[in-house]
């Protein structure tokens, strides 16, 4: 398969996916000096209350006293937003990156729809519009700047067998599934080998088939040295992810928007326990990302967003169900950050929307629209057509000025 690389993209678009991370990639431009834009979907609805914590709302405690870490400055408490705000320890990477002024919070918000079924708030998330469409809004975005309709050279590629909906539309994507992609994981050739390692029939059958695909005796005897990092543990995948995608980003004619998501966040039970998981996999992510976008993450904005947000009060089994607001984090060198944005509602009984979920101040599509004009340099008037239904308001002040 030739594949031409130009720096005059109309949407180079790749999917690449490992467990519940995935990754997809598309291209506006080419050049050095373009902006970088990544969205990661939190697949499972974040609760944007254990995330960061509005610890100084008296009102918190009476809902969810068993879900509460403890306060910022205690052993294993939150980290200090400004006062009031408190973000999750496992977050440690993204505090630091708050204290640089490169992280923004923005608390009460959530998207224009009111389902709180996982899948239907996907499609309304990834589509951006007030129906559902079988196209997305990071496609139309990158279809509206400025030149893209004047490049019929353009060329679109998907590493993977699918590309998500966010990313799909008019721009010209096609896919591509490399061969490696449908390996198992060595270590499964190792566990496979291993159990059949006592079987007179099995074993030698499996040791011969494997070293006639070119595996050594030290994968069947254990993984290989060469395949574990210094300090034992493998890399999670979204980390691997995530630095596929910053060295593709930073690549001088490589793509220029990326897309990826991380599961895990469903947290009908046991929270406390749970969401440590998926939150450090996203912390680790994040740095991941920058260090391999090395010199252009001053260039770049990460936008983090989930489906919705959960139940201010904790259930009966420890956790929280489907519920409306929740946060949306902003990253990046271009980020104006440092502070938590939105308007926050309150959480006394009646300021509860539906007496049960944070109340939405913040309109998601608006804090996406404004990153697409004032940092990607999607025109104004292409918005409303990016979110079909709106006339194209935006949330201002959310890039950095040079």
């Amino acid at each position: 398969m030739m594949i031409r690389r130009r720096s005059a993209l109309l949407g180079l678009a790749a999917s690449w996916t490992c467990g519940r991370s995935s990754l997809a990639l598309a291209g506006s431009g080419g050049g050095p000096d373009d902006p970088r834009f990544v969205v990661i979907i939190l697949r499972g609805a974040l609760d944007g209350l254990a995330a960061v914590t509005p610890y100084g709302d008296p009102d918190i405690v009476a809902h969810r006293q068993g879900l509460l870490l403890p306060q910022p400055g205690q052993e294993g408490g939150l980290l200090d937003l400004g006062g009031f705000y408190g973000l999750h320890p496992a977050l440690a990477g993204m505090h630091e990156l708050y204290g640089a002024g490169q992280m923004l919070p923005i608390h009460a918000v959530a998207g224009h729809y009111r389902s709180r079924s996982h899948f239907e708030a996907q499609d309304y998330l990834e589509s951006g519009a007030d129906q559902r469409l079988d196209n997305g809004w990071l496609n139309r975005a990158v279809a509206a700047l400025p030149g893209q309709g004047r490049r019929p050279d353009g060329y679109g590629l998907a590493m993977g067998l699918s590309v998500p909906l966010l990313l799909r539309g008019s721009a010209h994507i096609g896919t591509y599934a490399p061969a490696a992609s449908q390996h198992p994981d060595p270590a499964l050739y190792q566990q496979i080998a291993s159990l059949n390692a006592a079987d007179p029939l099995t074993g030698p059958a499996f040791r011969d088939g494997l070293k006639a695909r070119g595996f050594s005796d030290s994968l069947m005897e254990g993984a290989p040295a060469a395949s574990r990092p210094a300090d034992g543990h493998k890399p999670d995948p979204f980390s691997v992810l995530s630095t596929a995608a910053g060295q593709m980003l930073a690549a001088p004619q490589g793509p220029r928007v990326a897309a990826l998501e991380i599961g895990g966040w469903d947290t009908h039970a046991g929270q406390v326990g749970r969401l440590k998981g998926p939150l450090g996999q996203l912390d680790r992510g994040v740095q991941a990302l920058r260090e391999a976008l090395g010199a252009e993450w001053r260039r770049t904005i990460v936008l983090a967003m989930t489906e919705f947000g959960r139940t201010v009060r904790m259930n009966g089994t420890g956790g929280t169900d489907h519920g409306t607001a929740t946060v949306a984090f902003l990253l990046g060198g271009a980020v104006a950050g440092g502070r938590v944005g939105g308007t926050w509602p309150g959480l006394r009984s009646d300021q509860l929307f539906e007496n049960r979920d944070l109340a939405p101040t913040t309109d998601l599509r608006a804090v996406a629209a404004g990153v697409l004009r004032d940092h990607l340099g999607v025109p104004h008037g292409a918005l409303a057509r990016v979110f079909p239904g709106t006339t194209g308001e935006t949330v201002r002040g959310l890039v950095r000025v040079a």
